[in-house]
């Protein structure tokens, strides 16, 4: 099992940047693909992106494309999201999640979520 503590979360202004943090306890960390998911008020929780367990490749949706970016620090076991020119719509919560290599790929460890609140 993993744990995962999300950090970083805040109140910014349309066009700003935050950096949020996931840190990762317990089972070894590269092990997992990590993700980066997000939760609107009234809505369904929506990935964001993906980072594989060595950090070499990375996958978003489009909607984070050219404006996030996720990285990862095995030695620190701790994974980022870098968010730039955030916009109101960014507005969530936002969690990151674990994926077991050695399973069927489903995240199956959760954080407890960051709020991020984007002002127009």
């Amino acid at each position: 099992q993993v744990q995962l503590v999300e950090s970083g979360g805040g109140l910014v202004q349309a066009g700003g940047s935050l950096r949020l943090s996931c840190a990762a306890s317990g089972d070894t960390f590269t092990n997992y693909n990590m993700g980066w998911f997000r939760q609107a008020p009234g809505t369904e929780r929506d990935f964001v992106g993906i980072i594989n367990q060595s950090g070499e490749y990375t996958y978003y949706a489009d909607s984070a494309k050219g404006r996030f970016t996720i990285s990862r620090d095995n030695a620190k076991n701790t994974v980022s999201l870098q968010m730039n020119s955030l916009k109101p719509e960014d507005t969530a919560v936002y969690y990151c999640a674990a994926a077991d290599l050695h399973s069927d790929g489903s995240y199956d460890y959760w954080g407890q979520g960051t709020q991020v609140t984007v002002s127009s």
